[in-house]
Order: C-alpha cells, then sequence, then structure tokens
C-alpha cells in the first residue's frame, strides 16, 4: 500500500484527470464501432479508476459515474 500527501490544488487536479478518464471512457463505450473484447477491458480499466476516485470524493459525488451493468443504457 502506498500514501500519498496532496495540497488542495493537487488534490484537485487528481479529481479532474480522474473523472476526465473516466468520462472519456464512458463514451467510447457507447461508441458501436467498438468491439466488444475491448469493451470488456475498458470496463475493467475504469472500474480501477473509479476505486481510486472513490478514495479522494465524498460518496453522495460517485453516484454519476457509478457503471451501470447493462451497457446497451449506454447506446
Amino acid at each position: 500500500m502506498l500514501g500519498f500527501m496532496f495540497n488542495e490544488q493537487e488534490l484537485q487536479e487528481v479529481e479532474y484527470m480522474l473523472k476526465r478518464e473516466m468520462e472519456e471512457i464512458l463514451l467510447d463505450l457507447s461508441d458501436p464501432r467498438i468491439d466488444d473484447v475491448v469493451k470488456i477491458a475498458m470496463e475493467e480499466k475504469y472500474q480501477v479508476i473509479f476505486n481510486i476516485y472513490k478514495r479522494f470524493v465524498p460518496p453522495n459525488e460517485t453516484l454519476k459515474y457509478i457503471l451501470r451493468k447493462n451497457r446497451k443504457n449506454l447506446q
């Protein structure tokens, strides 16, 4: 396990980067041109990023980034 110390500005930047990466993955998951095998890998990456994000923000802020299991809702 690793520990990090961030000042407020660094914390905001980390949150921003994580949100942006999750939003990009969500957008790509809704793209019908991307193969299902690739989407599975993207979902796994999303879960890792989301778990990191959960450590930085209050629980109510994570609700909009919860990945739905049924990808048809994203398309």
